[in-house]
């Protein structure tokens, strides 16, 4: 542990990782409302200014809907610069030292690079692989804010041994399939931030299924890690098994409902919201149980 929890300081990686899960929801509140070309140019917002203005064709609601995701952007941004600077100067440690830094400056660049895939994804007029992209390249992102603040303020570890050792790679790579598996049904279906956006071309109805299907899989696989630390005794990684399979069973659920419901709004948000918690906490008990997964730039 390198700052207190309650600190300032370490808040400050807390907010971090706030913000890069709240990026992602607002940015699926701008596809769900249609406002993904309520800016139709980048940077600027509308030729000639940054900020949207009177009379904009796009209209005055779908222009500040976007325009807020863009500003949300830099207050990550600062947020992120705030961290880098406390990194270099609480790390002591030349092996800690190195790795704090190299996870805050990831974050730094993710969040350049989250800006540049947007201006891509607005001038290619919301192509779903430049969309699809950039929710994977928050995904990467949450995870690094994720290991930052763990090797920030230290984290209650219990090594994985034996088969959950060997299962728990399996899990995180089958929450990353249940994701991207996510953005190509999110690509394939209505909700793509404006009515003339392309769209993949795959059967709505055949990728959700398969995409239920491997949640199922993910499901029914951190079950048999639950049971299996249960008996083992693994008391630290069977507790974060547990809020794992509760959010996964939650977001199923979810899954369920708003395919059978026609897909509204506001489910489909909280869906959106289900998913970078999924991944957050599956990234997590990755972190907690030592279990040897490896993902560049973002390992322990």
């Amino acid at each position: 542990m390198l700052v207190g929890k309650g600190s300032i300081a370490g808040k400050v990686f807390g907010f971090l990782v706030f913000l890069q899960i709240a990026i992602v929801v607002t940015g699926g509140a701008v596809r769900l409302t249609g406002s993904g070309l309520g800016c139709p140019t980048w940077p600027e917002c509308t030729p000639g200014s940054y900020t949207p203005v009177p009379h904009q064709a796009e209209g005055q609601v779908h222009a500040w809907i976007e325009f807020g995701n863009r500003l949300l952007t830099f207050v990550l941004l600062l947020c992120a610069l705030i961290a880098l600077i406390i990194a270099i100067r609480v790390s002591k440690n030349a092996v800690l030292k190195s790795r704090v830094r190299s996870l805050a400056a990831l974050q730094v660049i993710g969040i350049f690079g989250q800006g540049i895939l947007g201006g891509i994804t607005v001038l290619t007029d919301l192509n779903p692989i430049p969309v699809a992209g950039h929710f994977l390249l928050s995904i990467f992102l949450i995870a690094g804010a994720i290991s930052l603040r763990y090797e920030i303020v230290g984290l209650i570890k219990q090594k994985a041994d034996g088969i959950v050792a060997t299962l728990m790679p399996l899990l995180i790579w089958l929450t990353v399939l249940v994701l991207v598996a996510g953005t190509i049904v999110t690509g394939s279906g209505p909700h793509a931030g404006d009515e003339n956006a392309k769209r993949f071309g795959f059967n709505p109805r055949i990728v959700s299924w398969l995409h239920a299907d491997l949640v199922i899989a993910l499901v029914v696989l951190t079950l048999v890690l639950w049971l299996i630390t249960r008996v083992s005794q693994n008391k630290v990684i069977h507790k974060y098994l547990s809020v794992f399979l509760i959010i996964c069973l939650v977001q199923g659920l979810i899954g369920y409902v708003q395919y059978f419901t026609g897909l509204p709004e506001l489910i489909v948000a909280a869906h959106l919201l289900g998913a970078t918690l999924v991944w957050a906490s599956a990234w997590s008990l990755i972190k907690v149980s030592q279990s040897g997964f490896r993902m560049q730039g973002l390992s322990r």
